[in-house]
């Protein structure tokens, strides 16, 4: 596939003229690198929460609301944030992110009582509000609209890797070297890559066309290309969905390496290698759920919500049938199978999205759907789970947890039912350029 090589689904606009394949790889990978210092300072504290529970005797509803404060902080500032970030310049803002939540986490690493924890994981949450908006729209600005879904995914896979490094290293650094030391890693490696990536990544480089987001040669006036944010059932639709399926995969992020310590009697390190390669299976999931969107979204981009109804059953399907079961072997293999396809939404919801929302404020339009992963999914899902898990257990806790993936998919139905009439309404009203095949209609 060549790399401007359109579909039926191509827009008139295409960002991603005039950036060499190289560059754009050289972006995907140090972006991608930073997503993955993001998501290891955040998911590092899932594999201490056994030591801290014991060390400040606290209960799950607390190491939940540790875990919570982040999404929480996530959801409500990414959209401000993203939208500064739009105007003042994506790649100076994604460096002082990266700057920000490197040292909150070190300051994790200092904490002296449960206070002064929440205090810096609240900082945490302030650096990363949103990176993951304004860090895939830098990522496709410089690739072709074709490849959108993939992106998504594998952006979301960072996360998974990221996850996967934080729980497993953390896991290890704090059985060897204490859990301080686990923090400290985390920052550390995130310092590094944010004095890399503004040397690297340049501004001008990613958008020689001015097409994206300059804002003297936007299209459209601020206040229309907004309006796409909003005014589409699909898109609101796509927002929701794709945080409620969100809330399941986020519990089991953060309450994995507990679950195991607790049913199978792990210690912390082999806790949180194990939780952390069931997370990996989790990023190779949706990176092969995003293809496989892109490759039968081709003609049919409606289909991208059929394949993301798909998922929530089938993980809703798979993850029941696990925590029905005792621990044991079995149930580890349906945990991962089911992992495997959970977040394969993400794909389909990023690329729905980015399909119905005008390119100059895509960023915001990404910052929209990380309020709903967040308030939704990674901020409610960890803290209902937490606070049911006091009183219930966590083993039945997560018996209920998959259920939610039920109301993910019925809202994706309504999405699907929605796309084709949203999409020409939004091309008839201007605030969306017509796809190849309205183009060829109106060229006859």
């Amino acid at each position: 596939m060549g790399m401007h090589h359109y579909t039926a689904e191509a827009t008139a606009v295409d960002s991603s003229v005039g950036v060499s394949r190289r560059y754009a790889w050289i972006v995907f990978a140090l972006t991608f690198g930073l997503l993955i210092s993001d998501y290891m300072s955040r998911q590092v504290l899932n594999a201490v929460f056994p030591l801290l529970k014991a060390e400040w005797a606290l209960t799950d509803s607390q190491l939940g609301w540790l875990s919570g404060i982040v999404a929480l902080m996530v959801g409500l500032l990414t959209l401000p944030l993203s939208f500064l970030a739009d105007r003042f310049g994506r790649i100076k803002s994604l460096a002082f992110m990266a700057v920000l939540w490197s040292l909150a986490t070190l300051g994790c690493a200092l904490a002296e009582s449960y206070h002064h924890m929440f205090a810096a994981r609240f900082l945490v949450g302030v650096g990363e509000a949103a990176y993951g908006s304004v860090g895939i729209a830098v990522v496709m600005a410089a690739f072709p609209r074709e490849m959108r879904a993939t992106l998504a995914s594998a952006f979301m896979a960072g996360g998974m890797c990221g996850s996967f490094l934080g729980m497993a290293l953390g896991g290890v650094l704090a059985e060897h070297f204490g859990w301080r030391w686990a923090f400290a890693g985390m920052a550390i490696f995130g310092l590094v890559l944010a004095i890399l990536y503004p040397i690297v990544v340049k501004e001008k480089k990613i958008n020689p066309t001015g097409q994206a987001y300059n804002t003297e040669q936007k299209p459209l006036k601020v206040k229309n290309a907004l309006k796409t944010l909003y005014t589409s059932k699909t898109v609101v639709a796509t927002y929701i969905g794709s945080g409620l399926q969100l809330f399941v995969a986020g519990a089991i992020i953060v309450w994995m390496p507990s679950y195991l310590n607790r049913y199978y009697a792990m210690p912390t390190d082999k806790a949180g290698i194990l939780a952390a390669l069931i997370v990996l299976g989790g990023a190779v999931g949706t990176i092969i759920c995003g293809m496989l969107c892109d490759r039968l979204g081709r003609e049919r981009a409606d289909r991208k919500t059929s394949l993301a109804i798909t998922f929530c059953l089938g993980s809703c399907l798979l993850l029941s049938l696990a925590f029905a079961l005792p621990a044991g072997t079995l149930q580890l293999i349906l945990l991962c199978l089911g992992i495997f396809i959970v977040i394969g939404t993400n794909g389909p919801s990023t690329a729905m999205v980015a399909n119905l929302t005008h390119t100059s404020v895509h960023s915001s339009a990404f910052a929209t759907l990380t309020i709903a992963n967040n308030l939704l999914g990674m901020a409610l899902g960890p803290l209902v789970i937490g606070k049911i898990s006091d009183h219930v257990g966590l083993h039945d806790a997560f018996q209920l947890m998959p259920l939610m993936s039920i109301l993910s998919a019925a809202v994706f139905f309504y999405a699907k039912r929605h796309y084709h009439h949203d999409l020409q309404r939004l091309t008839e009203q201007g605030l969306l350029p017509p796809t190849a095949t309205q183009q060829q209609k109106l060229d006859a």
